[in-house]
């Protein structure tokens, strides 16, 4: 027998750490190579840890709910083959007891009176912790973490929002830091009022759900891109008529013949990824002293389950047919609600159309798929009278494109511009200029 070690993985590039979200396992269990162990939350995905051998599951060193780096030992594995003694020494060193052990944390202390390693891992901290950092107003200077050689996690921050109090200003010679240590350990009192404070008063019969890192992670992101980007909104009115008797002449006979439903959809995003070639701006993202004009159109789609949302990626979708792009959404969709969609398959979206009207909507103000700079809602196609060109009116199928856009990126003249291309591409699909082929 030898024991072997499974360690939390890179989920994505710049991803530093992992939250368990749920052990899909338990020791004694045996599980095969590349069978799923447990659910595992990012600031950018959730996603399963594989195995990476066939054997028994030995010990769970990491539980629900708690974050660890890139690389540390989050299980063993007992696996057939091999000497137990020869591999205790990869098991045995239990790099996780020490991130855990409060006596740890007390001695590195002296390895840091001025911060220097703190100062040294700066550029370490994950994208998670900054973002948690900011927007509560927290020095990351006066923070003591609890990872590996004192990395400060999200779980670290997160602790200090929940009390309610900022950490003391650590001075530059930190010999006072031991009674400083006790002072807040003293006061649980004074940390009480605040906390209540910002808390939700539960009456009887209120139901309290826990907080996803799923729905946590989305929670973030709709923050991040609200405080960071100066959002702009604005609508356009489309006559759809003539694409939805195309569609729905094909309808029948395109499902009969490629196993999926055409949807309008697949129409509106052949039309926006259409019109990004010509306007490229639109596919541009803010990098503080840059904007970076991206050159592959890679469209996210909205994908709602009864728990969260996720945005999968149509990669390339101008190069795509309208085909090609109906059966990717209808792919992605399932992947998402049957909780087999991948990790890469929502990397590198550069702009998002969200499809608003499959729930009834007819005008909406989307929150922008940070770092992306716009977001355009697809709302209900609606059977409306129109006065027609000639003065007449007439029933005409109509939508609401409505976009939001980061100001920071975008004007409204070329989001003017865009909005006019995809209303031209739209009103203009018939039997007689599309194919969907």
């Amino acid at each position: 027998m030898a024991i072997e070690s499974i360690k939390m993985p890179q989920l994505g590039e710049s991803v530093t750490e992992g939250t368990i979200e749920k052990w899909l396992v338990k020791p004694g269990d045996h599980v095969e190579k590349y069978d799923s162990l447990a659910e595992v939350n990012t600031d950018k995905v959730t996603a399963e840890v594989p195995s990476s051998f066939t054997g028994t599951i030995k010990e769970i060193l990491v539980q629900e709910g708690q974050t660890v780096a890139v690389g540390e030992i989050v299980c063993t594995i007992e696996t057939e083959g091999g000497s137990s003694e020869s591999a205790q020494p990869e098991a045995a060193p239990a790099q996780k007891e020490p991130a855990n052990e409060m006596p740890a944390e007390g001695s590195q202390k002296p390895k840091s009176p001025v911060k220097k390693e703190k100062g040294a891992a700066a550029g370490r901290y994950s994208p998670a912790v900054l973002r948690l950092s900011q927007d509560h107003d927290i020095n990351l200077a006066d923070v003591d973490g609890s990872g590996r050689d004192g990395r400060i996690t999200r779980k670290d921050i997160q602790a200090i929002i929940d009390s309610g109090e900022k950490p003391q200003p650590k001075s530059a010679v930190e010999a006072p830091a031991p009674v400083q240590q006790s002072a807040p350990a003293a006061a649980p009192a004074s940390s009480a009022p605040a906390q209540s404070a910002t808390n939700v008063p539960v009456a009887a019969g209120d139901i309290e759900i826990p907080v996803t890192g799923v729905r946590r992670a989305i929670a973030n992101n709709m923050l991040k891109s609200k405080h960071e980007a100066p959002h702009a909104w604005t609508m356009i009115e489309v006559d759809v008529t003539e694409m939805v008797k195309y569609r729905d002449s094909l309808k029948a006979e395109f499902k009969q013949k490629e196993g999926f439903n055409l949807t309008y959809f697949a129409f509106f995003v052949k039309a926006v990824s259409q019109a990004l070639k010509e306007f490229p701006m639109m596919n541009s993202m803010w990098a503080g002293d840059k904007i970076v004009q991206k050159k592959d159109i890679n469209i996210s789609i909205a994908v709602a389950t009864d728990e969260a949302l996720y945005v999968p990626v149509i990669q390339q979708a101008d190069e795509k047919t309208i085909k090609g792009i109906g059966r990717e959404i209808t792919e992605l969709a399932g992947k998402v609600r049957s909780g087999k969609l991948k990790s890469q398959e929502m990397q590198g979206g550069t702009f998002t159309v969200n499809n608003t009207g499959s729930f009834g909507s007819v005008q909406s103000m989307g929150i922008i798929n940070h770092p992306q700079a716009a977001i355009l809602q697809v709302e209900s196609i609606v059977k409306r009278p129109v006065v027609m060109d000639n003065g007449m009116i007439g029933v005409r199928d109509m939508v609401n494109l409505c976009l939001s856009l980061d100001h920071r990126v975008l004007d409204g003249l070329v989001a003017g511009h865009f909005l006019a291309r995809v209303k031209e591409i739209l009103e203009n699909v018939s039997s007689e200029t599309t194919s969907v082929y």
